[in-house]
């Protein structure tokens, strides 16, 4: 097993969707779902990881939801909605983190200058390299871009050596698996097979920017205790999607 005491990554891009703020199959937000986000985080801060953290805003609202034809709220005015709805979790998330005496920032791509920082790479970088986790929120400012979009733009951004997907499955899968009890999961996949299966890791965008840049992606189930901080550290859990993924 990889020793914990150094991990595999120093600089971590975690995403994390909005329904983990939630209890499954609810909305909103429970702090103590959020706090065992946290009692992870903090353990590999402590370790010496950098650490970004992307924020969905599905448990709040999802643009998408309003953005049908029949809607009466334009498309664009729905995605900047959403946006919002990332910006209420980070804000949550960091409070949470300070709670446990995790120093973090929250920047935001949508200007909200009494309760975030604007988003500005060599600040970013910065605070990382300070020990500082920053919460990156409001996706990029612009509509019709998912948060795996951003996350995986943000990640190329600040030079992340892995993206860390954290969702309530045990990685990627042939099949929905809670829909089908015989879908095979992958423990690595390269992303070529990804989009060629339309595999739902994050989307095609998403893929494409982490595939140029060569950053591994790496699908976990957050909720089992200590994965995220044993992911970073190197060991083999989940799926691992990268240009190729043994090495």
């Amino acid at each position: 097993m990889p020793d914990r005491t150094v991990p595999r990554y120093k600089r971590v891009l975690l995403k994390l969707s909005g329904e983990s703020f939630a209890r499954p199959g609810e909305s909103g937000i429970c702090v103590s779902e959020v706090q065992g986000i946290c009692e992870q985080i903090k353990r590999v801060v402590e370790a010496g990881v950098q650490l970004a953290i992307v924020c969905g805003g599905g448990n709040i609202l999802r643009g998408r939801e309003f953005s049908t034809t029949n809607s009466v709220v334009a498309p664009a005015t729905a995605h900047y909605m959403g946006m919002l709805a990332t910006a209420i979790n980070a804000l949550a998330l960091q409070d949470v983190m300070e709670h446990f005496g995790i120093p973090t920032r929250v920047q935001s791509a949508i200007p909200i200058p009494p309760v975030a920082e604007p988003f500005i790479r060599r600040r970013c970088i910065r605070h990382l390299e300070k020990g500082r986790v920053v919460i990156l929120a409001a996706g990029t400012g612009s509509p019709f871009v998912t948060t795996d979009t951003a996350a995986a733009l943000r990640a190329r951004e600040i030079d992340a050596d892995v993206v860390v997907k954290a969702t309530r499955v045990d990685g990627v899968f042939s099949d929905d698996p809670l829909k089908n009890p015989h879908a095979v999961r992958y423990s690595e996949i390269t992303y070529q097979e990804v989009l060629r299966q339309n595999l739902q890791v994050m989307d095609a965008q998403a893929i494409h920017h982490c595939m140029e840049h060569n950053i591994p992606i790496v699908v976990l189930n957050y909720q089992k205790p200590g994965n995220i901080e044993r992911a970073i550290a190197g060991e083999r859990l989940g799926t691992r999607v990268g240009s190729n993924p043994s090495t």
